[in-house]
């Protein structure tokens, strides 16, 4: 799907499948423009079915709330918020279109891949820095990157219903969709909800 909302431009898709034998899923994404960018996030609520789907909401709509917040006052406000659920890990990337840069962080296990298009750029791929906790109930120290992103770089959401091995086997010159639905095909482990979402950055409009 493309987007020009608030003129920065992506190109994106998610793939998603609940656990097996379940009808929901506890793991959600947002994607949503702000005036100087966009909020992306995967978020995986703590076990699964309906519960799980709950915090996993709550997270998701306190996000869409605010997304030109900060990353760690985003965080603060989901930790705030579901206090009185079974919580959420999650990872949150938000890209700036003015000055071409990426902050993100994440809370527990949900992964966070940013696949340079650039091949003489190292490191190639960049990991978040994953910090143990649990959003609701144990929230640890924030720490936040910012990194510099360029029209083409390629940013991969997971949650740990995927194996972590599958950042070996993309493509990172096929379409969003493409990767997203492969990575799931072929890493989903079948024994909790998953969901994968893939970004790629296309720049700035001045129009």
């Amino acid at each position: 799907m493309k987007s020009e909302h608030s003129r920065i431009l992506l190109d994106w898709a998610v793939a998603h499948r609940a656990l097996p034998g379940q009808g929901v899923s506890g793991d959600l994404h947002l994607v949503e423009p702000f005036p100087k960018g966009v909020l992306l996030a995967a978020v995986d609520g703590v076990g699964h079915g309906p519960e799980a789907t709950l915090a996993a909401k709550i997270a998701v709509d306190t996000l869409r709330s605010c997304p030109a917040e900060s990353v760690h006052s985003l965080v603060k406000r989901c930790h705030a918020a579901l206090k009185n659920t079974r919580g959420v890990v999650m990872t949150v990337a938000s890209w700036n279109g003015l000055d071409g840069t990426m902050t993100w962080l994440g809370v527990g296990n949900v992964e966070g891949l940013l696949f340079r298009c650039d091949g003489t750029t190292s490191p190639v791929c960049e990991n978040v820095l994953l910090r143990g906790g649990l959003v609701g109930a144990q929230l640890p120290a924030l720490y936040a990157n910012v990194v510099p992103i360029i029209p083409g770089d390629l940013l991969i959401l997971a949650s740990d219903g995927i194996r972590n091995d599958f950042e070996h086997a993309v493509v990172t010159k096929a379409a969003p969709k493409r990767i997203a639905d492969h990575i799931l095909e072929q890493h989903f482990k079948g024994t909790d909800d998953a969901l994968v979402l893939v970004a790629r950055y296309l720049g700035w409009s001045h129009d």
